[in-house]
């Protein structure tokens, strides 16, 4: 597991560099809100192509590392052609990158989910004890990337995301290249799984539930910048939700047996209902806001493990890999694409905060069909 883990802590690591700051490197670029809004877009849009493409090539290939090492290539092929700043350069490149980063999930997550499978039923508290380095790399990069931008400006973005990106090809590389069979027995093909009304639900749920979260990943630095918070304090509220998430990580063997995997579902959804009302509302004052950070631990974290488990129990066999990839591409996929451009827009005409108003509307969204899949797993 010792390279797995090492992606994680390097992968995340590069997004936490990367993915907070990527709005304010554009607005130093000199691009608009709406403009950096519509990059961001691509970023989603870039999840509905590049999983799935990924995700059926490497269930056809049954080698989900060595297309991982080609993504890893491409990517950081495209980084080097951040230096030339003009608006659509940047959309063509940022949109090259992100095809190929969005597919290095769902293609790790394969890999991963197969590894601990070799050894009996899809183990999750072993799988925290892997993701959990995603966060520890991701806290420390977050919060000294916000520091150092604070004093030195964003000139060294694009060196740094170069020089992140070529370790994580290096580290790539020393992931064995596992082969998955791509001839498993399955129950049945993909589209029946689809047809199935908890599989429904599950999508509908994670769908509304990761909308109502576009608000945290693509405007909350925006949007505390624009509240006059200092990117250190910035950086610093990043590092509390992730805090927290490490603690679940690491400890969520204990606490998930307590409830069944729907019930964890709707319990995320709710706490998503009060975090999104914190933050439209109480953000100006710090330790509200801090509480809501800190609920990333359920709002996220909880969350993404159970979501992996359902895959991982929908999606069996030769499916897994465009199980994780229709997971990717749903829930960060089509939701960042309407939150990036919609939150735009609602920023535009009602400043940064409606669109975390429009995000609790989504997680109510997102806990009623989290009920509806509870009550059909009760059922079955």
């Amino acid at each position: 597991m010792a390279p797995f883990i090492a992606f994680c802590a390097c992968y995340y690591g590069f997004l936490g560099l990367f993915n907070p700051y990527l709005p304010l490197w554009l607005k130093d670029a000199g691009l608009s809100v709406a403009g950096i809004s519509a990059i961001m877009a691509l970023q989603s849009l870039s999840r509905m192509v590049g999983p799935y493409f990924w995700g059926a090539a490497s269930d056809k290939s049954g080698r989900p590392i060595y297309l991982l090492r080609m993504a890893a290539v491409i990517s950081l092929v495209a980084t080097l052609g951040l230096f030339w700043k003009n608006p659509w350069w940047l959309a063509a490149v940022l949109f090259l990158f992100f095809v190929n980063t969005s597919a290095m999930v769902p293609m790790s997550e394969t890999a991963i989910t197969q590894a601990l499978l070799r050894s009996g039923p899809f183990d999750i508290k072993r799988y925290g004890k892997i993701r959990v380095w995603g966060s520890i790399g991701f806290m420390p990069v977050v919060f000294l990337s916000g520091v150092w931008f604070e004093y030195v400006g964003f000139v060294s973005f694009v060196p740094l995301s170069i020089l992140s990106m070529l370790l994580l090809v290096l580290i790539c590389w020393r992931i064995p290249d596992l082969k998955v069979s791509s001839h498993s027995t399955v129950s049945a093909p993909i589209a029946k799984v689809l047809k199935k009304p908890e599989v429904i639900w599950f999508f509908l749920c994670l769908f509304f539930h990761i909308l109502a979260h576009t608000g945290i990943y693509v405007f909350l630095t925006l949007y505390l910048d624009s509240l006059g918070y200092s990117k250190t304090i910035i950086g610093l509220m990043w590092v509390a939700s992730v805090t927290t998430e490490i603690i679940w990580f690491f400890l969520q063997a204990r606490w998930l047996h307590w409830l069944s995997n729907s019930m964890w579902l709707l319990i995320c959804a709710a706490l998503t209902v009060f975090r999104m009302g914190f933050t439209a509302g109480l953000a100006h004052i710090w330790w509200v806001l801090l509480i809501a950070q800190a609920t990333h631990a359920i709002t996220f974290a909880a969350h993404h493990s159970v979501g992996v488990s359902f895959i991982t129990d929908f999606f069996p066999g030769a499916l897994r890999g465009r199980g994780q990839a229709l997971y990717t591409m749903i829930g960060y996929g089509v939701t960042g694409i309407l939150g990036a451009l919609l939150g735009g827009i609602l920023s535009e005409y009602w400043g940064l905060a409606s669109v975390f108003w429009a995000g609790l509307i989504s997680a109510i969204l997102a806990t009623a069909c989290a009920w509806k899949l509870h009550q059909h797993r009760e059922l079955r």
